[in-house]
């Protein structure tokens, strides 16, 4: 099964979508990570 060819158009919209998605993606797992590391400090 061959992938449609896409133009250059559309890879270069894919590719701004994947690296949106991969910045959303690392600022929730910051803020995760910062409020797990905030909250072990307030309780000491």
């Amino acid at each position: 099964m061959n992938a449609p060819m896409l133009t250059p158009e559309e890879v270069a919209r894919r590719r701004k979508a994947v690296v949106r998605t991969a910045w959303v993606m690392g600022g929730i797992a910051l803020l995760i990570f910062v409020l797990f590391i905030g909250r072990a400090v307030l309780s000491a």
